[in-house]
């Protein structure tokens, strides 16, 4: 790294923190909100905010920040990646947990966005390879699973001017497409195979596991179980029974999703959607070119 132990701890743990809460624009908690109420944008903005733009920026730049400016030694010297592991275990948590308390689709992609950058920084803080190989991986995979959230949340919009979760019932029935790619995209943010979430949370476990951190072990395990809480609710709404009736407006107001209602998006819409929910199944199993760059970038 650049600095060394020889320079002031204090002052290299407030620059760290500076970076950590404030100049990489992580979304950690407590310094997150900023992140939800970019949610006011449209959905392809917000797609780019969410899926490339600012906040893997800011997890790359905490990153070189640990891994170039500090170094694992110092950081692990200064107990930095400590206090780190505890700020993102309590991100990825509360950010979880008031996702299943959301009914807004973007709202709920938003909370999930927060918990899983903070994924990728407790990858590095970490200090093991493995846990840096996990980190990065799901960097990208986070990029293509979130985008084709967002892209599937702005053609449920455009097919049939939903925007909560509640409203969609039946309707994956009548937009196939779009639902599918939600699926794929909803698999790789919990964590499941054959999607590159998978895979990035299998180096995630087995980083926590090489540096003894049982811990954090427990907190991927039941952040996991919490992400499928808040989007296989959304997936069992969607492909639930359409003649059911759900709620609209207001307590006591509610109706039919009746088919005339709703279309299925346009090919300019499914076919980049289809594109980057394919994206996270052939990351993973064709992982060993990723893989191998980012080891040398871990490492």
């Amino acid at each position: 790294g650049v600095f060394d132990a020889d320079e002031s701890s204090a002052l290299l743990v407030v620059v760290y923190g500076l970076y950590l809460f404030g100049i990489a624009k992580a979304a950690l908690m407590p310094v997150h909100a900023w992140l939800p109420a970019a949610m006011v944008a449209p959905v392809p903005v917000s797609a780019l905010l969410h899926a490339v733009a600012v906040v893997n920026v800011g997890v790359f730049c905490v990153f070189r920040v640990v891994l170039d400016v500090f170094g694992s030694d110092l950081v692990g010297e200064l107990h930095l990646g400590a206090v780190t592991l505890v700020v993102t275990s309590a991100t990825i948590l509360l950010a979880s947990v008031y996702a299943l308390r959301l009914d807004n689709l973007k709202g709920i992609l938003a909370y999930s966005t927060i918990g899983q950058l903070s994924y990728m920084i407790l990858g590095v803080a970490l200090l093991t390879e493995a846990g840096r190989t996990g980190g990065m991986l799901h960097l990208v995979g986070h990029a293509f699973s979130k985008i084709t959230l967002f892209f599937a949340v702005g053609s449920i919009y455009v097919g049939a001017h939903r925007t909560a979760a509640s409203e969609l019932r039946g309707i994956g029935r009548r937009m196939p497409w779009t639902m599918a790619a939600f699926t794929l995209g909803a698999l790789s943010i919990i964590g499941m195979p054959p999607t590159v979430g998978f895979l990035a949370k299998y180096f995630l476990f087995l980083g926590a596991a090489e540096a003894g951190q049982w811990i954090i072990i427990v907190v991927l395990a039941g952040s996991t179980l919490l992400s499928a809480g808040y989007y296989l609710r959304v997936l069992r709404t969607a492909f639930s029974d359409a003649a059911t009736l759900v709620p609209s407006g207001g307590a006591g107001d509610e109706h039919q999703l009746p088919d005339r209602s709703v279309n299925e998006s346009s090919a300019l819409i499914i076919v980049p959607m289809a594109i980057t929910a394919a994206m996270t199944v052939l990351l993973s199993v064709g992982a060993g070119p990723l893989l191998k760059l980012i080891r040398a970038a871990a490492g």
